[in-house]
């Protein structure tokens, strides 16, 4: 595996990054409720990219929004988000509320990942639909599996990785906040942390990357490793009296 620890050459890179996930959005409501019912299909109301977020979604934005406001205005960070839908409006609506005047810089390498052929089937769906791609998807593990005309984890990387790289260029010293998707928060630990396929697996297979959860990475000197300073915190969610919401991937991770 290719190290994040040296930016650019030794060149001083980003000090730090805070990592958020979407709040809840129609399609998470949507698979929930498909998983639950034993359903092939999840009823999503668009493509995976206009899905935007829940009536809660929004108000977990709200609260993130205002746990933004506390931070100094000299200490708020650069803002990156993917440009889906439930991401882009969670940032907008934090940001919004929280008073900051940064820029929202979209980026498609902040995507979720692609599913292909996959796209709105549910576990059950594919074992009855496609039992040959649930028989590969099992032998191969989340890590190495690629659904026809989606990504597998090992391509997401790829694309992070070349993310990491334009940050450290566009905003040495500084911190970056990115709101994106649960798969690459769990991949951005992969890669900052050094983690093996299967230290990253065990982590997927028993975490779940909650709605408008707020996790960070800082360094001390710019260039050196990455140390992860929290994780998966929601705290603002609680202390507002939102609810905090878990919708959770395939935990059958590992290959067998």
């Amino acid at each position: 595996m290719g190290s994040s620890g040296q930016a650019n050459g030794g060149r001083p890179g980003i000090r730090g990054l805070v990592l958020v996930r979407h709040g809840e959005s129609e399609g998470n409501v949507a698979a929930t409720l498909a998983h639950e019912a034993g359903a092939h299909v999840i009823k999503v109301p668009a493509r995976d990219a206009d899905v935007g977020l829940s009536d809660t979604g929004r108000d977990q934005a709200l609260a993130l929004g205002r746990l933004l406001a506390a931070v100094p205005e000299p200490d708020r960070a650069a803002v990156w988000s993917s440009p889906y839908a439930r991401a882009r409006q969670t940032a907008e609506l934090a940001v919004q509320t929280g008073g900051w005047q940064e820029r929202i810089r979209l980026d498609e390498r902040l995507r979720d990942r692609e599913l292909g052929i996959l796209d709105m089937l549910t576990s059950a769906g594919v074992e009855a639909r496609l039992p040959e791609e649930a028989q590969r998807r099992r032998w191969l593990g989340k890590f190495y599996y690629r659904p026809p005309g989606g990504e597998s984890w090992a391509d997401v990387v790829l694309r992070l990785r070349s993310l990491l790289a334009d940050l450290d260029r566009d905003h040495p010293g500084e911190e970056v906040l990115l709101v994106c998707h649960d798969a690459l928060i769990v991949l951005f630990r992969y890669i900052l942390e050094d983690l093996t396929e299967a230290e990253l697996l065990d982590i997927a297979a028993t975490t779940s990357v909650l709605n408008a959860s707020v996790s960070r990475f800082v360094r001390t000197d710019a260039t050196g490793a990455w140390k992860l300073e929290s994780f998966n915190m929601a705290d603002h969610l609680t202390e507002h009296g939102v609810p905090v919401t878990e919708h959770a991937g395939d935990a059958n991770v590992h290959p067998r």
